[in-house]
């Protein structure tokens, strides 16, 4: 090595600032995959959902996901009246089968795919709700956090802040 001045111009400080340089690099990557494979995708070939007695083939590029009880007073009446700018999917948690409207699909499936859905998004209240962007041809992937919903009647608020 050559020396300038007693010091060698490799210095101890030059190695420590491209080991941080590269660590940080290192974390801002895992940090990139952590966050990217947090959402989940969803393949409607893998996981089959039923509008009335047909197999859901979704043809947006887009949705909004609602995943909600029948069981609570009003449900069905305020997902089929709510008018969003994107298509709806409203998923039953009790798998009634509800007539479609013009902006909500009402999806019911059997119980072993509703058990999948429900894990594989960690759905834990209802009403919850989430967006999904086509990936591939029948390939989904999550584009929101999965949020609750303390009330339907506040999703056309609720969608705005998204």
């Amino acid at each position: 090595m050559i020396k300038r001045g007693g010091k060698s111009l490799f210095s101890l400080t030059t190695l420590l600032a491209s080991f941080f340089g590269a660590a940080m690099i290192a974390g801002a990557f895992a940090y990139f995959n952590y966050k990217f494979a947090e959402y989940k995708f969803i393949d409607f070939k893998k996981l089959v959902f039923y509008e009335k007695n047909d197999i859901f083939k979704p043809t947006a590029e887009k949705y909004i996901v609602v995943f909600y009880s029948s069981r609570e007073h009003g449900t069905m009446d305020i997902l089929a009246e709510t008018k969003l700018g994107l298509p709806i999917l409203a998923i039953d948690y009790y798998n009634e089968i509800h007539p479609n409207t013009q902006n909500t699909t009402f999806l019911r499936s059997g119980t072993k795919n509703s058990l999948s859905f429900i894990q594989r998004f960690n759905i834990y209240e209802s009403p919850s709700i989430f967006f999904i962007k086509r990936s591939k041809e029948s390939l989904y992937k999550q584009d929101s956090m999965i949020r609750k919903l303390d009330n339907l009647k506040e999703l056309s608020k609720q969608i705005e802040f998204l």
